[in-house]
């Protein structure tokens, strides 16, 4: 539930900071980084170094077959 709560805000196709979504969704740090995980284990996030700050998206699969 909290991976979809994240990939919800994350369909806005902006760059968050980890802050930011912690802020916008009320999670935890464990529950968010969880969340993150299981984001990122399931290919549906990126996460890019911009500056100090880490900013997280979401991922654009194409697949040509």
């Amino acid at each position: 539930m909290n991976a979809s709560r994240v990939w919800q805000l994350l369909s806005d196709n902006r760059l968050w900071t980890y802050d930011e979504l912690k802020k916008a969704t009320g999670l935890r740090n464990r529950e968010l980084g969880a969340a993150l995980g299981w984001l990122a284990r399931e290919e549906k996030v990126e996460l890019e170094d911009v500056g100090k700050d880490v900013k997280i998206h979401l991922c654009v699969n194409v697949y040509i077959g």
